[in-house]
This record gives structure tokens, sequence and C-alpha cells, in this order.
């Protein structure tokens, strides 16, 4: 991959639009998690302290394109954003009419880009209005690099210069290193609650790594593939064949997916419900599995340790619950302490490094999620492609 870094240029003095990932939850007009604004942090101390004139855009929520409301207004993300970098950062609302009076050395925040008719369809028009703001466009939203819209794409089309930020591209350097050129052996662990949502992942993988450790309800239609019986357990019954398959695959290919050989049951999904451990052999016909067992996760664990790349997407278990929460808790401790490059991502994935916390044992966690996925599978993300089209000139 070649495209142009922020890093490269001189921007003293010049306009530049960046476009980041502040899409944070927000609660009473509170920013409730501010990880992708730190995560952002750095491009934007880089250009402040070029001279550069910055300004900021973001999507929040899903707003209907063209309305503005209040709950997906980015006044919040303004006011964390101004405390972070201790001084005042002004949300601009009407910068489509009139460009914005941005002083070098200052960064000013453009109101939710969805609010802006086009924006979702890659609108010409409208991405011409954003090029037309800067003299650098910046890309460093990963986590929407795989939509091809306005503010992602467009506007980088049409820029007089347009570069990867910092975040994006030690996203792509992370992702090239663990999936072009994987230390060996290779673990990808996907988990989540059904394997429609994460099949093209878990093809793509299997042609890739060592071992494919799945969990979640996804482990519940290969438990039932390899024979088991899984009670009233998560399942895609018309995925067991496909499941089989990438079984007989992996294992033509001298590779794995490791079964579980216990688990933790309940009788219903609730918070309060008592965990039973049982050998996957004795799954009840009104059990429901919510996690793997002790045996089962320290056989992942040692496969972790001993492994020289780990990527790792989604929990093995429902770990909001404590008591079926051991599985995850496990493996992320495996991830903290192996000396393998780890790369982890998505949603989920962030919570559990939380909850654990693990978070600066990890060696790259991704801000994104299909992105990351999508990356994974081995898709061209819309906004890479700009990227490396634009530094071809």
């Amino acid at each position: 991959m070649s495209f142009t870094k922020l890093t490269d240029l001189d921007l003293a003095g010049k306009r530049v639009l960046i476009r980041s990932d502040l899409n944070v939850p927000v609660k009473n007009g509170k920013v409730t998690s501010d990880a992708r604004i730190s995560a952002s942090l750095p491009t934007f101390e880089h250009c402040l302290k070029a001279g550069a004139k910055v300004m900021v855009m973001s999507h929040l929520g899903r707003p209907e394109e063209g309305v503005y409301s209040e709950e997906n207004s980015l006044a919040p993300v303004a006011a964390d954003l101004g405390a972070k970098l201790g001084r005042e950062v002004r949300l601009v609302k009407d910068y489509l009419e009139t460009a914005p009076e941005v002083a070098d050395g200052e960064l000013v925040l453009l109101e939710n880009v969805r609010f802006n008719k086009g924006e979702k369809k890659d609108d010409e028009a409208l991405s011409k209005q954003y090029a037309a703001l800067c003299d650098v466009y910046v890309m460093d939203a990963f986590g929407t690099a795989h939509r091809a819209q306005a503010s992602t794409h467009g506007a980088g089309k049409f820029a007089p210069t347009a570069c990867a930020g910092l975040l994006l591209a030690e996203e792509l350097d992370a992702l090239q290193k663990a999936l072009a050129e994987p230390k060996r052996p290779m673990v990808a662990i996907v988990g989540g609650s059904k394997v429609s949502t994460k099949l093209t992942v878990l093809e793509a993988l299997s042609t890739k790594v060592d071992q494919l450790v799945v969990g979640g309800g996804i482990a519940n239609t290969f438990i039932k593939a390899a024979g088991h019986e899984i009670g009233k357990s998560l399942c895609e019954d018309d995925l067991v064949e496909t499941a089989k398959a990438l079984m007989e695959k992996m294992t033509a290919n001298n590779a794995t997916i490791p079964i579980a050989t216990d688990v933790v049951c309940g009788k219903q999904f609730d918070e309060n419900e008592p965990a039973v451990t049982k050998p996957v052999a004795e799954v009840a016909a009104d059990d429901m599995i919510f996690d793997i067992g002790p045996d089962s996760a320290n056989a992942l664990a040692e496969i972790i340790k001993n492994a020289g790349t780990v990527v790792w997407n989604g929990p093995v278990g429902v770990f909001e619950f404590d008591q079926f929460g051991e599985g995850t808790k496990t493996i992320s401790m495996a991830i903290a302490e192996t000396e393998a490059f780890t790369l982890a991502g998505g949603g989920d994935t962030i919570a559990a490094i939380q909850k654990y916390d693990i978070y600066d044992r990890v060696s790259y966690i991704s801000t994104a999620g299909g992105a990351f996925l999508e990356y994974l599978e081995g898709k061209t993300l819309p906004a890479v492609a700009m990227l490396e089209a634009r530094a071809k000139g």
C-alpha cells in the first residue's frame, strides 16, 4: 500500500480538513466513552503544532440525513475535545454556506456531516464543497473507511492534496503486519452471536490462519456440526453444513478449528442465572450454552501463548454477565501475556479489553468494527483506494 502520509507534508498556514471518527456514545449531553476522541488526538496535535488552520469533521449517530437534530449534535464532542486540548473548540454549523475563519494553530469542529444532504451517497457536489474548504484533506477515520461517502471518499478525490492521518496510517500498518506477513503460528479468534454475519470473515481467515477459534453463538453452530447436542442454545441450523465444510477444509490444510470440550450453561438468558459447567457431551435438551468451560479456555490460552500472531474479534461468551465471562477473561489474560503480535478490533472486543483491564497489553487495538472486518475479509476499502489513487497522481 502506498499513500501520502500527513507526516510527509508541510502544513504551516495551510487549511487542513480532517475526517475523523468521533462517533462516540453520548448520554445526557456528555460523552460516556472517549476512546475514539483520544485515538484521534495525535493527528490533531500534529497539525496544530505545525501551525495549520485545522477543521475536523465527523458523523455522530444516525440522524435523518439533511435534518439537524439536537441529540446528534457534536456539541458534547466539542466540549470533551476542548477539555483534552486545554483550549476552546468552536463548533461550526453553517460551514457549507460560509467557509469558517480559522486562525493558524486553531482547531474548530464542523457539525455532524450527516446533517448534510448527499453525505451517504457520496454526492459529487457536496464532496466538492468539502474539498473547497481546504488545502489538505486528511482521512483519519478508519472506522468509516469501508464506506464511500462524501466526507470519507469524495472530499479526498477533489481536495488539492489528500493524505492519511496518523491513526489511519497506524491502523493500516498494523493490519498489514498481522495479515500480509504474519509471524506463525497465526491464530484468529472470531466471536459473536451469528455465523451469518461473520461467515465471509471466517472463510477468508480459514485460508490464512493455523488455528481459527470460534466463540459466542458462532461456536454453538460448530459444536453442533461436530455432532454434539446443544439444547436450546443460539444456533443457525441452516449453516451447520457450512461449518462442517469449513472444519474439513481447515483439517485438509493442516489447520484446525478447536471445538470446546466443556461448556458453561444456564436455562435462561438472565444476569442472575446460575452457571453450570459440564462436558460438552452432557448438554441437556433445555440447556443454553453461554460460555466455554475452564478446560477449553485453558487449551485456548495455551494456543494463544504459543502463537506468533493473534487477531481477535469478538468475545467467546456472554461476558457482560460475570458468571459467563470466565472464558473471555482467560483469553484476554492469555492475549495480554503472549509474546505474539496481537491485533484486536470491534466494539464488543474493546468492551472486554476494558473490562479485564488489558488495554496497554494488546499490540494494536483497532477502533473500527465494520472496516476492520472488511479488511480481514480482503475487501478493498474505498477511502484507502482513494488515497492510493491520489498518491499515484
